[in-house]
């Protein structure tokens, strides 16, 4: 009987610490999901930035193929 209350303990103590591994690693991936969440926030504000940095670009380059043009009437005329 004593044997079998030892077999007992020892699956216990086994099943107990697979329980606690699979734990740590289900927090270690929560973290990762938060933390792939966090970046990806990040990178969504840098690429609105970039799209406005792109059209302010475009905006001075227009501005100044305009102003070249007008240069260049006027100085045809």
């Amino acid at each position: 009987m004593a044997l079998d209350a030892r077999n007992l303990a020892h699956r216990l103590a086994a099943a107990v610490a697979v329980a606690m591994a699979l734990l740590a690693v289900a927090g270690c991936g929560a973290e990762v999901a938060g933390g792939a969440a966090v970046v990806g926030g990040l990178q969504a504000q840098q690429a609105a930035q970039a799209r406005r940095q792109q059209a302010q670009v475009a905006d001075g380059l227009k501005a100044a193929q305009d102003a070249g043009l007008a240069r260049a009437a006027s100085a045809a005329d």
